[in-house]
């Protein structure tokens, strides 16, 4: 592999969504560079960390219908029963719930846990809690997402956080998505729970990291998860 070769792989694409914030925060920044040299490096300092909060890596996705895939980057949070946001029609029986937590130094973008057809999409407006706590799945903003998939009804919702104050949805009502497609993006901090349907056994663990369109949160038919201990 080739010098070049290598500096290409290791930059990773800046999503559509951050460059006007990475613009932003340049141009604060050469201005600042005016008064003062200090401040010209802390400003380039978060222009950097701007481009990385809102960095789009590519993702290698296993493509299994049995598989559920983690719909975003970060701590899982939960793993449980709970029952969904009423707004998606999804009843009032529980379901299993997958969460991860991103910080603001996650990659932020997140991707379809499975394959199918979106049925319904709604935006509910909320408070701005921190995002780890559990109330925050009914008490905060959030966009819920629900995919008619081969297992049944699989709903994805991207909940605000603390600093959140953004959610963007990419996909659309009465479309198809395929495991690992972008579906949207949070900004600065926030949360996406998954919610299964009977059949679903989960493949992770609180705490556990979580890579959006690679980590394997749960199976359908599959056998109950191993304990597992922390070296």
């Amino acid at each position: 592999m080739s010098i070049q070769e290598s500096i290409r792989n290791a930059l990773v694409p800046v999503h559509r969504e951050g460059w006007p914030f990475v613009a932003a925060f340049a141009g604060a920044s050469i201005i600042l560079g005016v008064f003062s040299t200090s401040l010209f490096w802390i400003g380039m300092i978060l222009t950097a960390w701007c481009a990385y909060f809102f960095r789009d890596p590519e993702r290698v996705t296993p493509v299994d219908d049995r598989l559920v895939i983690s719909p975003a980057d970060g701590i899982v949070s939960a793993v449980g029963p709970a029952v969904p946001p009423r707004e998606l029609g999804l009843g009032e029986a529980e379901m299993l719930r997958i969460s991860v937590f991103m910080n603001v130094f996650s990659c932020h973008v997140n991707r379809s846990p499975v394959r199918g057809r979106i049925t319904r999409i709604e935006h509910r407006a909320g408070k701005f809690l921190n995002a780890e706590l559990d109330k925050a799945s009914q008490e905060n903003e959030r966009n819920g997402i629900v995919i008619d998939s081969p297992n049944g009804q699989v709903a994805t919702v991207q909940i605000a956080g603390l600093v959140a104050r953004r959610i963007l949805c990419f996909v659309e009502e009465a479309t198809n998505v395929s495991v690992g497609d972008r579906i949207g993006l949070i900004r600065f901090g926030s949360r996406v729970d998954v919610f299964l349907p009977a059949g679903a056994v989960a493949k992770v663990f609180q705490g556990q990291t979580a890579i959006a369109g690679e980590t394997v949160v749960a199976e359908f038919g599959g056998r109950a998860t191993p304990l597992m201990r922390v070296i």
